[in-house]
């Protein structure tokens, strides 16, 4: 097996850790909660990468209650001779130099989602300190430190303690330990959110077929318990498949999956669908989330189409005189999971969420045209094949009726164009990237925020009642809905497959309902709709929640807000003796001025970006909520009754 002689020599450097420090959003997105979570991904993926190349089969993560969190695997463990060119050890070299890594090298690892070489080293420069211990028959220990040198005045980071120590003690264990603490003076948040550890982890799992991943939160009450989780699949992507669809109603009843091996890249897919009428496609490149896609989807959604059409034909379900079924048509309802393993890897951008390498493309066109080929062979699938024919042609039939719909439509607007954005109140500003559409509850609220906007770049489209629940329908029935075609029609960028960011009005969505119950239901189902038929406009971070005050605590001339229970105390605090408080129902009883200061001025607002930070789980959300399968949703809302606070999908900003 290639890397057996893995030693210091093996990594090759390709500059110390200030720019880090000076800079972390260059090389973790941000640092806010997902920057967080990305240090740890960093480390998480290194173990990963052991595993995905059969040198580890478990990795234990724990959330430590100091703050700290930790990563151990049982693969080969870090060099700990002298790297020939530093003269310090492999390890040293690792958390200290960027670009540093055994992963430049193929022959180390085949494969790797740590391709940049940067995720130990930026781990270690933002964190307070860093402790590390590797098995090589004996252990091996080292740690690094972060601080202010005051005769340099400069903040040093990721500074080793000591070099690396062999304590002589031994060890029949393999592998590399590491455990770090976030550094409080980088990030806005320095605590770690189980559910989104616990997701990312269980896709591992899932990705990597029978590797067992541990992981125990230790922050808990002393009276309590650790909680520990532990994940193994032994089914894998067929596992995986499942698992998304548990709130749907499968077309068939366990999916079906290949794997194999074209031009050096290892590829894999699983797929099943249901009788919903939306594609979930999930890819990963060697077990990276790419939910912007890239050549790998091009090549596997192509392949999927011929594969199939060749298939109806030779059913006899589609006549010689009869047109191919469209791709669209194949993936109604379809839960698609695609994994490659490939060397090279380019990524675009360091976020990691888009394959650019066009070669990858015909080997997994090839490969998904051949094993829907092998898989159509076995007898025992014929009536699942039978099924995906049969509801790719009722989707054509839907698609044909939509088109002529939608043409009609056009035709009607040709001569009155207020049909479909009569209700909006445009902006005079030309620039996109300035523009901001509220999408406001009720007209009355709508009036309101008519009169305290600023006209130049703030556009407002009031809503009479509810929109659409589009997860329920089929695309003519959204496409039928008023509601919904006025806000297609007022961001300008098209839908579905046509979507494109270049024709967006609007580069600032921002949901504006009520703070109860039915604002709560209003806002789900435009994220659902978002999610489901503009994706790009939440990947891009384009939709914001608009986040009025609850409470108005005043005092003569003195005036605060406070925006939940919590800060109303802290406001009561600040207003002092002989307050008034004015509990807010609605957006409707606020005056202009007061929705100006408090919700619409970019000085003063606070407003929630939707990002998707793990798209098979808010996948798996949006079919909980808004699916039809009663005991799915009331399981869901049972475990996760705060859901509107999961950081996993929204990040609290002041823009």
């Amino acid at each position: 097996m290639a890397g057996k002689n893995y030693s210091a020599e093996d990594i090759k450097i390709l500059e110390g850790l200030d720019a880090v420090r000076l800079r972390p959003g260059m090389y973790i997105g941000s640092t806010g909660v997902k920057g967080l979570h990305h240090i740890l991904w960093e480390i998480v993926d290194n173990a990963i990468d052991e595993a995905s190349n059969g040198f580890a089969t478990r990795i234990e993560v724990i959330l430590h209650k100091d703050g700290s969190a930790s990563v151990e695997d049982n693969g080969r463990g870090i060099p700990t001779d002298i790297h020939p060119k530093t003269g310090v050890s492999g390890v040293e070299v690792v958390f200290t130099q960027l670009h540093a890594g055994g992963k430049f090298d193929e022959h180390n690892y085949s494969f790797s989602g740590g391709l940049h070489g940067v995720g130990a080293s930026v781990t270690n420069a933002l964190s307070e300190w860093l402790k590390v211990e590797v098995y090589r028959g004996t252990v091996f220990k080292m740690s690094f430190h972060s601080y202010y040198d005051e005769k340099a005045e400069k903040y040093m980071c990721g500074v080793p303690c000591e070099h690396l120590t062999d304590t002589k003690q031994k060890t029949d264990k393999t592998g590399t330990y590491i455990c770090f603490k976030p550094d409080a003076e980088v990030f806005d948040t320095v605590n770690f959110n189980f559910e989104t550890v616990s997701k990312r982890l269980k896709e591992l799992a899932f990705l990597n077929k029978g590797l067992e991943i541990n992981l125990i939160d230790e922050r808990v009450g002393e009276d309590k318990k650790p909680i520990a989780v532990n994940y193994k699949f032994d089914g894998g992507l067929h596992d995986f498949a499942m698992y998304l669809n548990e709130g749907k109603t499968p077309l068939y009843e366990n999916p079906i999956g290949y794997k194999t091996e074209k031009d050096g890249i290892l590829i894999e897919f699983a797929i099943q669908h249901t009788s919903d009428f939306t594609e979930s496609l999930f890819s990963f490149v060697n077990n990276i989330p790419t939910p912007e896609g890239g050549f790998h989807e091009t090549g596997f959604r192509t392949g999927l189409t011929k594969s199939l059409n060749d298939i109806a034909r030779s059913t006899g379900a589609l006549k010689d005189k009869d047109a191919n079924l469209l791709g669209e048509d194949f993936r109604e309802g379809l839960t698609a999971i695609l994994s490659i393993k490939m060397k090279n890897v380019q990524f675009e951008g360091q976020t990691k969420t888009k394959l650019g390498n066009a070669e990858a493309r015909q080997p997994v066109e090839t490969a998904t045209v051949e094993g829907i080929a092998q898989l159509f062979k076995d007898p025992k699938l014929k009536l699942t094949f039978d099924e995906i024919v049969k509801k790719a042609q009722s989707a054509a039939r839907v698609r044909i009726a939509a088109r002529q719909a939608k043409e009609v439509a056009r035709a009607k607007n040709s001569i009155d164009n207020l049909t479909l954005v009569g209700k909006l109140a445009a902006c005079t500003g030309k620039k996109p990237e300035l523009n901001e559409l509220f999408i406001v509850e009720g007209d009355s609220a709508g009036g309101t925020a008519k009169q305290a906007r600023i006209r130049q770049t703030q556009a407002i489209l009031p809503l009479r009642g509810k929109p659409l629940n589009v997860e329920k329908k089929r695309i003519d029935q959204v496409l039928a809905n008023e509601e919904i075609r006025t806000i297609i029609s007022a961001l300008g960028a098209g839908y579905g497959g046509d979507f494109t960011m270049d024709d967006l009005k609007y580069h600032k969505v921002i949901i504006l309902s009520d703070a109860d119950q039915d604002g709560m239901h209003i806002r789900c189902i435009l994220l659902t709709f978002f999610f489901r038929y503009m994706r790009e406009l939440i990947n891009n971070g384009n939709v914001y929640i608009g986040m009025p005050p609850l409470y108005k605590v005043y005092k003569k001339d003195i005036v605060e807000y406070a925006y939940d229970d919590e800060e109303l105390q802290k406001k009561i605090e600040i207003v002092g003796k002989g307050y008034q408080i004015q509990r807010y129902k609605g957006l409707g009883e606020m005056s202009a001025e007061q929705l100006w200061e408090t919700t619409m001025d970019p000085a003063r607002r606070n407003l929630i970006r939707v990002n998707i930070e793990d798209a098979a789980e808010a996948e798996q959300m949006v079919t909980a909520l808004m699916g039809d399968r009663v005991e799915a949703r009331k399981e869901f809302l049972a475990q996760n009754a705060n859901f509107n606070k999961v950081d996993t999908f929204i990040d609290r900003v002041n823009i």
